[in-house]
């Protein structure tokens, strides 16, 4: 594999992180321009890499389930143009002609007394846990701000924290090193025995149980429902999601509402769990387990199971922080990233997109796939932070500001219009192909698999 005449060492990198054979990764070839924009950090690198060993990923599942050997894979070929419309997707969403908010008046940088402070309130629950927490008299800007302003960066953040809310201190260095992925379990017994699988649909007849929220981990299972799963995400009706979230992530599966706290609820849950042979989970470290759905006891009474946790902070952060809450956003403010993408005037910046989402999202669909194509009973672990923790650290023969000067790409032949349960959506195409339809309304659909 080669780019410009040099061999692309992230995708080599990622490839090794997800377990799979060096030699595959000469099967990838990428073609066009993907400018995600200029920034001191190698974003465009780290794109196309987990794109790419997503794509290696789908092609070693299909070569093992057509009779072959891993090695069989056809070449694999990455359009740039697409990985970066789709590293954006959210951004070029438009729900029947209305362009979405991604972020809401309350999230963004405040400055503090001694530094800044990053807030995340999309969601009304967060956004009142952080009027509440800083006592703020309306929940405006200026309120915020000024609440900010007379206290320490920690201070907010551990208000914030303390209240249920979101904010996070930005780091001025870098954060400790985190795996970019994890294999913390491997059962030795093997799931489903799956047959052929139709061409460009690897996954066909696996079930997934879709236990994510916002973007990275919906990410991963809107892919795995484009290669032909049958996922089904469950969400507690007293969480809702955002529609335009939901709008964007929604492709390629089906979304319902259990309560499990409910007896007959739980019960639901239990049949669907019995007859998966996926379980991708995004919720902070505990939450599961509280209602003995935690990692460890999925696959204690599922050994063939593959089981892929996703988290914010990751496992090995320190305390508090590993059992935390966050976003792609904080991530960025507290790993580092922002003020290493500041400003003349030294205000915290962003990546050109939510890298830290999308990139873990298919690293998470590469690790699935991978473990079926090895047959299962498999425990992985994700988080936004060893993402960011790679990024950082500059992926083997990333350089700063890669795409400077870099041929600008065009958008528009990666944007398609499906019609969904919210009207007709301009939406981004995925890097793999073309979903069937557009999404349902979230929590509209039945709790239950599709016949096989």
């Amino acid at each position: 594999m080669t780019i410009g005449g040099e061999r692309d060492g992230a995708t080599a990198q990622a490839w090794e992180a997800v377990g799979g054979a060096p030699e595959l990764v000469e099967r990838v070839r990428f073609e066009g321009a993907g400018n995600l924009g200029e920034g001191p950090l190698p974003v465009r690198e780290l794109a196309r890499a987990t794109v790419a060993v997503c794509g290696l990923a789908a092609g070693e599942l299909a070569a093992v389930r057509a009779g072959g050997a891993a090695g069989d894979l056809l070449p694999l070929v990455v359009h740039e143009a697409a990985v970066a419309t789709a590293f954006v997707s959210e951004r070029h969403l438009r729900v029947a002609g209305r362009p979405t908010v991604t972020f809401a008046p309350l999230s963004g940088f405040w400055r503090a007394a001694d530094g800044w402070v990053r807030t995340h309130a999309n969601y009304p629950h967060h956004e009142a846990a952080l009027v509440r927490a800083l006592g703020l008299s309306s929940p405006t800007p200026d309120a915020l701000r000024a609440a900010v302003a007379g206290r320490t960066a920690v201070e907010v953040q551990e208000l914030a924290y303390g209240a249920g809310g979101l904010a996070v201190a930005v780091a001025r260095r870098y954060g400790d090193p985190q795996p970019l992925v994890e294999t913390v379990r491997t059962t030795g017994q093997r799931g489903r025995v799956l047959g052929g699988a139709p061409p460009g649909r690897p996954v066909t007849g696996v079930r997934v149980l879709d236990l994510t929220r916002v973007i990275a981990g919906p990410v991963a299972t809107r892919t795995l429902g484009l290669l032909g799963a049958d996922v089904l995400r469950i969400d507690p009706p007293g969480l809702p999601e955002a529609d335009d979230a939901y709008a964007d992530t929604g492709f390629g599966k089906r979304s319902a509402l259990l309560d499990l706290a409910r007896a007959a609820d739980r019960a639901v849950f239990e049949g669907l769990l019995a007859e998966a042979d996926v379980v991708v989970t995004g919720y902070r470290p505990g939450a599961l387990e509280r209602h003995g759905f935690g990692a460890r006891d999925l696959l204690e009474r599922r050994p063939g199971l593959v089981v892929a946790e996703l988290c914010a902070w990751g496992w090995r952060a320190p305390q508090p922080w590993a059992g935390r809450r966050g976003f792609d956003s904080l991530v960025q403010a507290g790993h580092g990233i922002a003020a290493a993408c500041a400003g003349p005037d030294g205000t915290p910046g962003v990546l050109p997109a939510q890298a830290l989402d999308h990139g873990t999202g298919y690293l998470v669909a590469a690790g699935v796939m991978r473990a079926l194509a090895e047959g299962g009973g498999r425990g992985l672990r994700f988080s936004l932070a060893g993402t960011g923790s790679w990024l950082v650290r500059r992926p083997a023969g990333a350089r700063a500001g890669d795409d400077a000067g870099s041929p600008p790409y065009a958008a528009e032949p990666w944007l398609r219009e499906t019609g969904s349960g919210y009207g007709v959506l301009r939406h981004a195409a995925s890097p793999f192909g073309e979903w069937a339809g557009g999404p349902s309304r979230w929590g509209t659909d039945p709790a239950a698999w599709l016949p096989r």
